[in-house]
């Protein structure tokens, strides 16, 4: 999450910016009824003249802050609805006073306004993400290769780029088309790449070193290669999510924090040691008793359960001092928690 505190605040107006789907939980905890958010949006204006038919409306671009009355997630992880009673507007056509719902996605900028200091715990949860790198993942071959951007546990997937040739009949020694191929590679690479981001490669064969000798050239910023993935495409970027790969070049990733987590659950499950939780019922049980280390949720657990009280569970962990880590169902790692009731908890001591 992107986080700058406005000039002149006084510690109570923040400008914020959410990567993934973790940011706009965090931001669904943190705004409160009573909050003031200022975004852009567009709203339909309609034109009334006397004596003709009212028309169908223009939909407009404008600048509005609402006061917050209700807030939830939408369906998903990925959108969160605020509605409230506009206060403020760069549009005299938009009456204040006026009902509006904003929808807030990842990459949308918003300002939060409260009429008090920020709480510490506030603060925590709004930049526990901020200044986190992001990875570029690129799974190729002689034949195929998928560019992907993870950014914090959500990775958007970026359709494969083919050589135009097969296997054995592909020379890469002297075909010149494996330069055209490269190059396209390279430039899919730094149209999704923002600063700070790490490209790391992998995939079958040597075709993974020749590029990263080209890309190394010419990228800025970091560029690794990993090895132990011999898959390219969108099925290489897959397995490298759930490969101990992941571990080796990205230890400083939400991902691999969460996959290390998953892990651990799965090596205590085998062994019936009972410092874990699943569900629920026994995640909540667990944090009456202050035993929660970390948590890894998704977003079936809002298909099954109240959201205000996930809500309210995960503000009183994340008051003890564990983790908290969220996850969709673009991944695999998504999916596995999905399956294991929608929360997994490691514990700082088994419970009984």
């Amino acid at each position: 999450m992107i986080v700058k505190e406005t000039k002149g605040s006084h510690s109570n107006t923040f400008l914020v910016i959410p990567e993934d789907a973790d940011d706009l939980f965090s931001l669904r905890r943190v705004i409160q009824q009573g909050d003031s958010v200022i975004a852009d949006t567009t709203r339909v204006i309609k034109q009334t003249k006397e004596y003709a038919r009212p028309d169908k409306g223009e939909r407009v671009k404008v600048r509005i802050s609402i006061r917050v009355s209700t807030l939830g997630l939408d369906d998903v992880v990925d959108r969160l609805r605020i509605t409230g009673t506009i206060t403020a507007t760069d549009n005299e056509l938009v009456p204040k006073g006026s009902s509006h719902s904003l929808t807030v996605r990842v990459g949308d900028a918003i300002v939060i306004e409260k009429d008090r200091k920020w709480h510490e715990g506030e603060l925590r949860v709004l930049t526990k993400s901020s200044g986190g790198e992001g990875f570029i993942l690129v799974a190729i071959d002689t034949q195929e290769a998928a560019v992907a951007k993870l950014t914090g546990t959500h990775v958007k997937i970026i359709p494969n780029i083919y050589s135009g040739q097969s296997g054995k009949r592909y020379q890469t020694k002297n075909n010149s088309n494996i330069q055209s191929f490269f190059s396209d590679i390279a430039k899919t690479i730094m149209s999704a790449k923002a600063e700070g981001d790490v490209i790391v490669i992998f995939g079958p064969g040597e075709t993974k070193r020749r590029f990263y000798n080209l890309l190394s050239e010419v990228a800025d910023g970091k560029v690794v290669v990993a090895d132990g993935v011999d898959v390219a495409g969108e099925d290489g970027i897959f397995v490298f999510l759930r490969s101990p790969a992941i571990k080796q070049v990205m230890s400083t990733s939400k991902m691999a924090a969460v996959s290390q987590i998953l892990e651990q659950v799965m090596i205590m499950a085998q062994r019936t040691e009972p410092k874990y939780a699943m569900g629920m019922q026994e995640v909540s049980k667990a944090a009456s008793l202050r035993a929660i280390e970390s948590v890894v949720f998704s977003d079936s657990i809002f298909r099954t359960a109240n959201e205000n009280d996930v809500v309210n569970l995960l503000n009183t962990i994340e008051a003890q001092g564990a983790r908290t880590f969220a996850v969709d169902s673009s991944t695999d790692i998504g999916l596995q928690v999905s399956s294991l009731g929608g929360i997994v908890a490691v514990l700082r001591y088994a419970m009984h």
